[in-house]
């Protein structure tokens, strides 16, 4: 799928956003090819890569081995480099299991590569577990099935009603007969190795993700946690593999024929140059090293008492249709009500309720400032979500709630773009937000996939890290009220927003899909 199919099919299969889906994209959906994602190369770029085995993870993380049963490690990933290098790093030394789960994992380049460190895990006899939802998922069915025809490499689809083995009438009628189960999708976030360390947070793996896209990229944010609550993250792992709604693509594709497991094109693809800068490859490396220094400089934090907090697979009992709330729901609730002073947000939709507009305005009538960075229309990549947000705008400002609104052009983003990309680019991407934090008080910092939105608070399975430490809090607050900054963000009030920055054509488009109901944006 080449970028312009791709951000076809996101703009209109982007369920956290749209009308979950449509009639029309399902249909479109059902007619489309995927290409294949790996050509054949006829050069052995592999036996110019440096191979060798390096030390295993328990190695490495065996000075903090006393810190890891007592306290929990925390170190948050600003930028999508750190958080690309960390991924591939971990994957490169993992001794028995990695387990992945992922809202979106695309089959661009980074996508690939990530899944190359994975196959190549599983061959040096590294359990992978892959589970992903089903709605944005761009492989090939006989890729999958390549894929989990590897002894050690096992994929399963989270509630595959609308792409992956479905065909046309399959989801005509998933779509007539169950709209509440379609449009219930799984939006958690983790990365797990050897039960002991793992990444978490707002990021999906597709290149736009870590700033190597070359028109569109996310400014967002990960937290990587060491040893203490990793162990709740591996157990809403488990319960989610083992769950009734992850399927095992075998099972959805009716793999039973033997299957090619020669991944040599995926390796040599990952192995050329021209797709994995060596630059990079020497980054990732070097990371143990740049690790320490983190560690030296104490931004590596020891923490008690941080909270990991996922929804059950499934959400609620998916009685109020449409509705229900969750756990992340409800802990969001909580911290917000035991605010005293401050609730800083970032949030890349911002689709409020009554009840949110409610408790929003209480806390500001209790002298509580409330600041929320989201995106503009010029930065947003999805025009469902803005109009449910220009939709209620006006009423949210009257709550006292002061509002900013992401730049495109944003100069935060020379910092998170890599610099691989800067060098080769003749012109920058535009920069949209994606970040899904909170910081209240500024003693507690909250990382997750949580968006401001109903279909956060009562349809995709979200999950959040809440992290009790000033230091983080004042660290993490300093970067939002930054991105808050007129050369990162604009200022939206009662007399003015930045609407009019863009064409009347993105304007319009965003007037006609007021016919999507806000419970589903």
């Amino acid at each position: 799928m080449d970028k312009t199919q791709k951000n076809t099919a996101i703009t209109l299969l982007r369920l956290p956003r749209i009308a979950a889906v449509s009639l029309l994209s399902l249909l479109l959906l059902a007619c489309s090819t995927v290409e294949d994602h790996i050509p054949v190369s006829e050069q052995n770029f592999c036996s110019i890569v440096n191979q060798k085995p390096s030390l295993a993870l328990s190695k490495y993380l065996s000075p903090y081995e006393s810190n890891m049963k007592n306290s929990t490690g925390v170190y948050v990933l600003e930028h999508g480099t750190e958080a690309m290098l960390t991924r591939a790093w971990l994957s490169e030394h993992a001794e028995q299991s990695i387990d992945v789960q992922y809202f979106i994992f695309s089959a661009d380049n980074i996508g690939l590569i990530a899944i190359d460190y994975l196959v190549k895990a599983a061959e040096r006899g590294v359990k992978v577990r892959i589970l992903v939802d089903d709605i944005m998922v761009d492989a090939k069915g006989s890729e999958l099935l390549k894929l989990a025809a590897h002894e050690n490499l096992s994929i399963k689809i989270y509630n595959p009603m609308a792409n992956i083995g479905k065909n046309i009438f399959d989801k005509v009628i998933n779509l007539t007969t169950d709209f509440h189960g379609l449009n219930q999708r799984m939006h958690n976030k983790t990365f797990t190795v050897d039960d002991k360390v793992s990444i978490t947070g707002g990021r999906n793996v597709a290149d736009e993700y870590f700033g190597y896209d070359h028109e569109y990229n996310f400014r967002d944010r990960d937290v990587l946690l060491l040893g203490g609550k990793t162990s709740d993250i591996q157990t809403s792992f488990d319960q989610f593999w083992h769950d009734a709604l992850s399927i095992p693509v075998e099972q959805l594709l009716n793999g039973k024929n033997t299957v090619d497991t020669n991944y040599d094109a995926l390796h040599q693809y990952a192995c050329n140059p021209a797709n994995f800068v060596p630059q990079v490859r020497e980054q990732i490396k070097n990371l143990p090293t740049v690790f320490e220094e983190i560690a030296q400089a104490g931004e590596l934090h020891w923490i008690d008492n941080i909270e990991y907090i996922s929804d059950i697979p499934g959400k609620n009992n998916g009685k109020d249709f449409l509705g229900g709330s969750g756990l992340t729901t409800e802990r969001l609730i909580s911290l917000v009500k035991n605010a005293k002073k401050s609730v800083i947000i970032q949030t890349p939709y911002l689709v409020t309720t009554d009840l949110s507009k409610r408790l929003f305005k209480a806390k500001v009538d209790e002298g509580v400032e409330i600041k929320i960075l989201t995106n503009s229309l010029a930065s947003n990549d999805n025009l469902e979500a803005f109009s449910g947000y220009q939709r209620d705008r006006k009423a949210l400002l009257e709550t006292g709630v002061k509002i900013y609104e992401f730049k495109p052009d944003a100069q935060v983003r020379q910092k998170v773009m890599s610099d691989v990309m800067q060098g080769q680019l003749l012109e920058m991407p535009i920069f949209g937000l994606h970040a899904k934090s909170m910081v209240i008080d500024d003693d507690i910092t909250v990382i997750g996939t949580f968006n401001l939105d109903p279909r956060s608070a009562n349809l995709n399975t979200e999950s959040i890290t809440v992290i009790p430490s000033k230091q983080i809090a004042t660290s993490v607050k300093a970067g939002m009220l930054e991105e808050m900054q007129p050369e990162n963000a604009w200022q939206t009030t009662l007399d003015w927003n930045p609407d009019g920055e863009e064409s009347m054509f993105k304007q319009l488009g965003v007037k006609l899909r007021r016919i999507v109901p806000k419970n589903i944006l």
